[in-house]
């Protein structure tokens, strides 16, 4: 049955639309980034392939997000996607209030060499991305880069995942 166009749609509710999407199995990656002197990194998994030609990624950031002024203010930002041995760093850099300084002083990672970003030691792939452009999406900002650098290491470990609100793998 169509709706009639002269009545608005009732709201989708924020809560059923976050359970829903959550049965949605997706990657986990850490994304990173740095302002001043600091590192900054965060969990995400809101990560996209956007275009071959050029070579484009986006990740989709929370606004209100300590992460999101630091890419705005670096223009570079690194993605390294989990294995599944990684969940205790998926779990620590998904923590809420945890400290700005040193938070990737407890993870082995190196600096990619075309951006000077951490990368992460055993990532499945790493990628450099310079920053092409913002744009505002809700409460989100989908930032968009030309992937610059990238590190595909040989081996291929089962994959970390989430799905309905919880870590898993992927082989």
């Amino acid at each position: 049955m169509v709706d009639d166009p002269g009545v608005a749609p009732l709201p989708v509710d924020p809560q059923a639309y976050r359970r829903a999407i959550g049965r949605f199995a997706t990657g986990v990656t850490v994304a990173t980034t740095f302002a001043g002197r600091h590192d900054h990194a965060m969990t995400a998994n809101s990560i996209t392939s956007v275009s071959l030609d050029p070579v484009l990624m986006l990740i989709s950031v929370e606004q209100s997000a300590r992460w999101h002024q630091a890419v705005l203010d670096s223009g570079v930002w690194g993605i390294s996607i989990l294995a599944h041995g990684a969940r205790a760093t998926a779990s620590w850099l998904s923590t809420p209030g945890r400290p700005l300084h040193a938070q990737l002083d407890r993870v082995a990672h190196h600096r990619g060499a075309a951006t000077g970003v951490a990368l992460l030691d055993g990532a499945l792939a790493m990628f450099e991305c310079r920053t092409t452009g913002v744009h505002a999406a809700g409460d989100h900002s989908l930032v968009v880069g030309e992937v610059v650098g990238l590190e595909v290491p040989p081996r291929v470990d089962p994959a970390l995942v989430y799905y309905r609100g919880r870590y898993g793998q992927l082989d």
